[in-house]
């Protein structure tokens, strides 16, 4: 009997969630992990139709059909959250990572601050991420498979101001359960931050402002999204590295700026 050949039965595709996929870096790491072969889970909340481009989009990508589909999830619900990854998991039979890309992004300070500001980041930005990853390993535990988590954070935990009060509140306590993740997730499930610097431009910034901020750096350049997307699927493959962060982002973080870039 001739042996087998591997190529006769290659593994099947791993499959990932990514939170926010419709748009921006979602969108983005939605697309490099299609090329790469996975399957995609493309999460939304309001985007249903960018939702919907992205998947198409990330099937062409892939060269296979059914390799994308979209799923909703309002990231602020806990109940919503947690049957999010249930969901995937009935669609495409087994989930291996969780990219939490999704973030509530809105403008706060210390002298505005309240609880409704700080509550509606937090479920969002770390709740939800904490919840997913709870969910992955509860998923490949039951399966006895291993996995990623990757957290999407941001250079201003590396150069603090004090604009977006809440928002930062809520990704320093992502970067913090980074840490705890991979510590109480191991050996299972990997748990890795990517932080970038200024990626993509606002309504708040006009284009050349925006050029002229995304050349602030000592590289003379910070992130695209290639190169964030690129580092979140490094961090994927690379079964070596859990509980820190990789910073993408030419270098911002090594410098001193007084207020969040869209207030500069």
């Amino acid at each position: 009997m001739a042996p087998t050949r591997p190529d006769l039965h290659p593994p099947s595709p791993r499959t990932a969630l990514v939170t926010g996929a419709g748009k921006r870096l979602g969108r983005e790491i939605a697309l490099t992990l299609a090329r790469a072969g996975w399957n995609v889970a493309v999460h939304h909340r309001h985007s249903v139709d960018e939702a919907r481009a992205t998947a198409a989009d990330c099937a062409a990508a892939s060269g296979r059909a059914g390799s994308a589909h979209t799923f909703f999830a309002d990231l602020g619900d806990e109940a919503n959250v947690r049957a999010l990854l249930p969901a995937v998991a009935a669609h495409f039979g087994a989930v291996h990572a969780v990219i939490n890309s999704a973030s509530t992004f809105e403008h706060d300070s210390a002298a505005s601050f309240g609880y409704a500001a700080m509550d509606t980041h937090l479920r969002a930005n770390t709740g939800a991420a904490v919840l997913l990853a709870q969910a992955l390993h509860e998923h490949l535990a039951a399966g006895d498979g291993s996995g990623a988590v990757v957290n999407l954070l941001d250079q201003k935990l590396w150069n603090m101001n004090p604009d977006f009060f809440s928002y930062t509140l809520s990704k320093a306590a992502l970067e913090a359960a980074t840490t705890m993740l991979a510590l109480a997730l191991a050996p299972r499930v990997r748990v890795v931050g990517v932080a970038p610097g200024l990626t993509l431009t606002s309504h708040m910034l006009s284009d050349e402002k925006f050029a002229q901020l995304h050349r602030q750096s000592p590289l003379g350049r910070s992130s695209t999204p290639a190169d964030v997307a690129a580092a979140v699927a490094f961090a994927l493959d690379n079964g070596s590295i859990t509980g820190t962060t990789l910073l993408v982002d030419g270098g911002q973080h090594l410098m001193r700026f007084e207020r969040d870039f869209s207030l500069m």
